[in-house]
């Protein structure tokens, strides 16, 4: 964080919001924020003089994933309840305000005619996003950008998928008119490659990433993955925006030289239900898009996928590439987070960097 001049990119003044990422409510690695990566951002704030009672960790719902599950079995809430953070869950009180974005909008004004609505407490506030490195059956790969597709949009963001690129672009633009700093750290300890953001296969890859420029670390997770970054519609459409930099070559790298890593990831898989959603978002049941996901009919897809997702495929596929997981090295850390900030004495915790 230091490196990348995170104390540049944030003042101290304003409250920081952690926003976390959980795209499952059940651990899977690759998949959520790991407790590592907000604790580690957490002590650095608070050694370099940011006030706790300015930091909270900062939640979103969708229509098939549980966050209150979720912050709970991927170890989140531990750490947070640890550093005494408060918890947002941005739909438990909080107000969501009409936003009329200055920027000329590339997707939303048409999904959203009625008016974009944001958490009102945004405004103003400092964000530093905490995804990880993994690929997505829409988007090719997700990270930073997308992190903010979560907490900015309420819960029916999904009315975007078939623009998604250029939603993510709209919502950066959106963020930097109302936050007052915007950092990044991705986990790549795990990283994941296959139909993401939850049925991949993952794969101990060590590194931590850290930016102000959500496109330039976007595009170096990208190019670590091994494919183009500008080859990637919405970090393309934010390079050419002027929204951050999206070309390798522009990017200056510091710490761990990994300009030459290569991981030669998929990111073209897909799922039985990742399949019936390109179907309807880009395929012949186009027609029937707003139909199927957009009246009171819609329920009918969530159900499908908490059945494929949690019903089938983590049962017989995924359990097993958790129980891998958690005899390396991150997987024995990940089990020294226990309730009450405690060490489990019965781990022995990793010993990686």
């Amino acid at each position: 964080m230091r490196l990348a001049g995170y104390q540049q990119a944030l003042p101290k003044g304003p409250d920081t919001a952690l926003k976390i990422n959980i795209s499952w409510h059940t651990f899977y690695p690759a998949c959520s924020t790991t407790p590592w990566q907000i604790e580690g951002v957490v002590r650095t704030m608070l050694e370099d003089g940011y006030p706790r009672n300015r930091i909270h960790a900062c939640h979103n719902r969708t229509v098939v994933v549980s966050a209150k599950k979720g912050e709970v079995n991927n170890r989140q809430k531990q750490v947070v309840d640890k550093y005494g953070l408060r918890n947002v869950h941005l739909y438990e009180g909080e107000e969501w305000i009409r936003y009329e974005p200055k920027a000329k909008m590339l997707a939303l004004n048409e999904i959203f005619p009625d008016g974009i609505q944001i958490p009102k407490r945004f405004l103003g506030e400092n964000i530093i996003h905490l995804p990880t490195c993994k690929t997505h059956v829409f988007t090719t790969m997700t990270g930073a950008m997308k992190n903010a597709f979560g907490g900015l949009l309420h819960e029916k963001r999904h009315f975007t998928h078939s623009v998604i690129h250029e939603t993510l672009v709209d919502l950066l633009a959106i963020q930097k008119e109302i936050h007052a700093g915007i950092f990044a750290v991705m986990d790549g300890t795990w990283a994941g490659d296959g139909p993401g953001p939850r049925c991949m296969i993952p794969y101990e890859k060590d590194i931590l990433l850290a930016s102000a420029d959500q496109v330039a670390i976007d595009a170096i997770s990208a190019k670590l993955m091994g494919f183009d970054p500008l080859s990637l519609k919405f970090i393309r459409l934010a390079h050419e925006a002027g929204l951050g930099v999206g070309d390798p070559r522009e990017i200056e790298l510091v710490g761990d030289d990994v300009s030459g890593e290569n991981w030669r990831f998929h990111g073209n898989e897909s799922t039985f239900a990742s399949r019936g959603q390109h179907l309807i978002y880009h395929g012949p049941l186009k027609p029937l898009e707003k139909t199927l996901l957009r009246t009171a009919i819609a329920p009918w897809s969530y159900a499908a996928s908490v059945l494929y997702h949690d019903v089938y495929w983590y049962p017989t596929i995924g359990r097993k590439r958790v129980a891998q997981a958690l005899e390396g090295k991150w997987g024995r850390l990940f089990q020294t987070y226990v309730a009450g900030g405690a060490v489990n004495p019965n781990v022995t915790p990793a010993s990686a960097a």
